[in-house]
């Protein structure tokens, strides 16, 4: 087996991660003991962050793939490509993660075609092996390799769900948004501004975040706090950041933009 450069996929700095429960001591058990991991929460939440943390405190390079529809088996394992004028075999994401030792992030996995999950099955059981079909391949993952995927339980749908065949090979991470008091630090900590204006924009959050179900898929993110947050800092009215960052990003529905823009307005 040859030799990959494994630096780009190094993290060399400490990311800032502030936990909400027990997940840091549960996925490094899960590393240590080679089981697979399934992170469950809605987007924005932390998930990515988190798997940038858990990274840098192993050790680890981090290998993520974004998933979306048209992501096949061969995006991932790899494919024959005309170099040079030769061909020549070149690795995809996950058999570059396997060769490196490495952690591989797959994120909304359930957005990728079906034959993706079918891809990671030997890999993510007793064998720890990734079959290279096209190369003839056995490739074996050595103790310091991982694979981790995420999804959206909020998107649920029979067409978008993961199987239970895939779900019970992993170790299942639940995350949400953080209690008030953490989320706000988190916003000042990310984006420099002062308490009280996280603090509204957290209620702000938690108002749209009551729309779920009510006309909105899901509410406002950690991430598009911070967005705003920056925003404010720079010097944009709150109401406008609130509006660019927040509210026009939830929905497009007239009557639902309108009552989201009062909620800011009561606030700021």
């Amino acid at each position: 087996m040859y030799r990959i450069e494994s630096e780009e996929y190094q993290i060399s700095q400490e990311p800032y991660y502030a936990p909400q429960g027990r997940e840091i001591e549960l996925f490094e058990s899960a590393y240590r003991n080679c089981i697979p991991v399934l992170l469950k929460g809605p987007t924005g939440c932390g998930k990515s962050r988190f798997m940038e943390y858990m990274a840098w405190r192993l050790g680890r390079s981090l290998v993520t793939v974004a998933c979306h529809d048209d992501l096949t088996a061969s995006d991932l394992v790899g494919r024959y490509l005309i170099v040079g004028g030769e061909t020549q075999w070149v690795d995809g994401p996950l058999t570059r993660a396997v060769r490196i030792g490495g952690i591989c992030y797959l994120d909304e996995i359930v957005e990728a075609r079906k034959d993706t999950t079918v891809v990671i099955h030997p890999l993510a059981d007793d064998r720890r092996v990734l079959p290279i079909d096209k190369t003839g391949e056995l490739l074996y993952a050595s103790d310091h390799f991982n694979l981790t995927i995420s999804y959206n339980p909020g998107y649920q749908s029979v067409l978008k769900d993961l199987k239970q065949s895939t779900r019970q090979r992993f170790l299942s991470l639940e995350f949400d948004y953080p209690n008030e008091k953490l989320e706000q630090s988190i916003i000042v900590h990310e984006s420099g501004i002062d308490a009280g204006n996280a603090a509204a924009l957290v209620r702000f959050a938690i108002m749209t975040r009551n729309l779920k179900g009510s006309g909105l898929e899901e509410g406002a993110s950690t991430r598009l706090l911070i967005h705003a947050a920056k925003l404010m800092v720079y010097g944009v009215a709150p109401l406008d950041a609130c509006n660019a960052s927040i509210s026009q990003t939830l929905t497009d529905d007239p009557e639902i933009l309108t009552a989201i823009q009062e909620m800011a307005s009561s606030l700021f």
